[in-house]
């Protein structure tokens, strides 16, 4: 098999969540040890950092890595889900996994794996783990991919846990309520493991606090101690950032939302110092410079061209929503353009009730099978005044809003990750 033959083996010998949902997902672990034990015990081979949290792990983890790469560390990250290539999801130093590695990993193990019916993310995994060993990187960076307490990824044994925030999403699987959902995150809350809590409120915080008491594990809520006092977005389209010893440093990923990660990152690397990793404060800066071009990241807050000024972002629940609308609001343009839409376990109501009703509406569907119907989306956006066409294609859907707008206009492509991803397989 090639890499492309490769892929679509696994696409199709695999359940894979971001194709078909539900059907994907795989409760327990027991795939993932048995994986685990044919591999070799991989993860024991390298230090880990484990990122968990409904919204922003993908932009932690990121610059995480980009900060240790930038301290000399030879660094393995995994992440989900990919935008253009399967090769995104494993990276050491910013580079995707070699595709001959893939082809060469499922030509020797898929005799093994094939009477287990693995979901794709328990292979991935597998997969990804085999690769950094193999790579002897130095420490990985590691995305939860769903929850947690059952997520594949938590067999390791980081140096440091983190989690971002929690809002709902997965409620299908994770619980109906915010407490239900933080005690499933909770899960990667490992015995004598500091852990970092990006957000936290009257209704998480005390889930977090009693699973760390259980754990013995020191516990610290970034925002008790903001090391953010100001922030400033740029023309460039990060942020300028002033730290609470009053110097500044400048990150590359925009969106104001990473304010809340940028102090969640500053405070996970100041744990993560204490845990005997060597990372002076050039490297912080240097990692918050290239957080993005150092990892390969993209969708967040993604200036794609100017005039008019194009912008995709992977915000795709409420909780994301809630600072997209914010910022969408900030900009400065003659009228507001947006291709939306979004995925099927998703609350699509809630989002729509966040969205500007003066911009013009290009809905649309990814290439996903969860996708929600173009039509389902205009029709549920008409309930809540917001004007516009559907479209069966996020390529249509863009070429309309382009050739719609003017030089002086703004176009916002979003919803979904998968319509960000098909935005940027089409330019």
């Amino acid at each position: 098999m090639n890499y492309k033959d490769t892929i679509e083996y696994l696409y199709h010998c695999a359940p894979v969540f971001e194709k078909i949902g539900a059907g994907a997902y795989k409760e327990g672990l027991a795939n993932t040890h048995a994986l685990d034990e044919r591999l070799g015990h991989p993860h024991r081979q390298f230090l880990t950092i484990h990122v968990a949290g409904t919204n922003g792990k993908g932009s932690v983890s990121h610059t995480l890595a980009a900060i240790l790469q930038a301290a000399g560390y030879k660094v393995g990250l995994y992440t989900s889900p990919h935008l253009m290539d399967f090769r995104e999801r494993i990276r050491v130093n910013g580079i995707c996994v070699d595709k001959r590695f893939v082809i060469n990993f499922v030509k020797r193990h898929r005799t093994f794996f094939e009477p287990l019916h693995p979901s794709f993310f328990e292979l991935t995994t597998a997969m990804a783990f085999d690769y950094f060993a193999r790579q002897q990187v130095d420490i990985a960076v590691v995305e939860v991919g769903l929850g947690g307490r059952l997520d594949c990824t938590n067999i390791i044994t980081p140096i440091v846990s983190v989690i971002t925030n929690i809002s709902k999403d997965h409620t299908q699987f994770l619980g109906d309520t915010i407490a239900q959902i933080a005690g499933e995150k909770a899960g990667i809350i490992k015995r004598g493991v500091p852990v970092v809590i990006g957000e936290a409120n009257e209704t998480t915080r005390p889930v977090f606090t009693a699973k760390a008491r259980e754990m013995e594990a020191p516990i610290t809520f970034a925002e008790d101690h903001p090391l953010v006092t100001a922030a400033q977005p740029t023309p460039d389209g990060g942020m300028d950032y002033t730290h609470a010893d009053g110097h500044t440093f400048h990150g590359q990923l925009g969106g104001i939302y990473q304010v809340k990660n940028t102090c969640t990152v500053l405070t996970a690397v100041d744990v993560a110092r204490h845990q005997g990793l060597q990372i002076p404060d050039e490297a912080v800066e240097a990692g918050f410079a290239t957080a993005a071009s150092a990892t390969g990241l993209m969708g967040r807050w993604q200036i794609l061209r100017q005039q008019p000024t194009v912008v995709c972002d992977t915000g795709h629940n409420a909780g994301g929503w809630q600072y997209i609308s914010r910022q969408l609001s900030m900009q400065h343009y003659a009228h507001l353009h947006i291709v939306f839409g979004m995925v099927d376990d998703k609350d699509i109501d809630t989002v729509l009730g966040m969205l500007p009703t003066d911009a013009t509406y290009y809905f649309t569907q990814a290439s996903s099978r969860r996708a929600i119907p173009h039509q389902e989306v205009l029709r549920r956006a008409e309930s809540h005044h917001l004007p516009g066409t559907s479209y069966p294609t996020v390529a249509e859907a863009y070429k309309a809003a382009l050739a719609a707008a003017r030089p002086e206009d703004f176009v916002f492509v979003g919803g979904s990750s998968y319509v960000v991803a098909d935005l940027l397989v089409l330019l």
